[in-house]
């Protein structure tokens, strides 16, 4: 699974250790550095990759806002104040959240569902603008992997993965199958709400189900009127 690596920004100790610990709770996050100023920080983002930044407003010497302004490359931020008055400039920012100290996990929590969300967006985006190549790129191990879409036999429901089967192996991808099915060319049809199958990879099929080579797949009840059309 994808670890969003974050950097947590705030001159008060306290606060620093609060949101580390409430980092420590979210397997999905990882914190790669506490810093105690927007100088430090700044050297941080010069060597390691950050998804996420957890940035003080109020702090002397450069304030959150100011510093981030500046970046040239921005990774996502929420901001974190004792002040109210610095909302309006978070979100002008286009923050992911603000968040007012003193900070709940479940206040926290809410605010890095957000982001999470966001990037999930961002991710299907980016695999829909290459929907009309003769590829895909899919995420996993934290790498992009390409995939053509005339390699693909078919793809399977997991829970909250899916596993994509190809002429050679087979990735598991983080992805709902609905949303990607989105993704895929008019040649991908759904037969069963586990399952999505090339049509140009269907070498048999019956009243109950498709082969595909040595592979059986299940036509769900609800499909079958549907792929029926399409192979008439």
């Amino acid at each position: 699974m994808k670890k969003f690596q974050c950097l947590i920004v705030d001159d008060e100790e306290l606060a620093r250790e609060l949101l580390e610990s409430y980092i420590e709770q979210l397997p999905q996050f990882e914190l790669v550095a506490a810093c105690a100023s927007a100088i430090e920080a700044n050297e941080i983002l010069k060597t390691k990759p950050i998804d996420l930044l957890l940035l003080d407003i109020e702090m002397p010497v450069l304030k959150g806002i100011e510093f981030y302004k500046n970046l040239s490359s921005k990774p996502q931020v929420i901001f974190t104040t004792a002040y109210r008055d610095y909302a309006v400039d978070g979100f002008e920012q286009e923050a992911v959240d603000y968040l007012l100290k003193p900070i709940t996990f479940a206040r926290f929590f809410k605010a890095t569902e957000k982001f999470s969300s966001l990037q999930q967006l961002k991710q299907q985006q980016e695999l829909s603008e290459v929907n009309n190549n003769e590829f895909i790129f899919v995420r996993e191990n934290r790498k992009q992997i390409k995939i053509k879409y005339s390699n693909i036999l078919y793809i399977q429901s997991m829970k909250d993965y899916i596993q994509i089967y190809l002429n050679e192996g087979k990735h598991i991808v983080k992805h709902s199958i609905s949303s990607f099915h989105s993704l895929l060319t008019e040649n991908f049809i759904r037969v069963h709400r586990s399952y999505i199958v090339n049509l140009d990879k269907i070498t048999a099929y019956s009243n109950s189900d498709i082969e595909i080579g040595d592979f059986e797949i299940p036509i769900g009840d609800n499909y079958r009127q549907q792929l029926q059309q399409y192979l008439a």
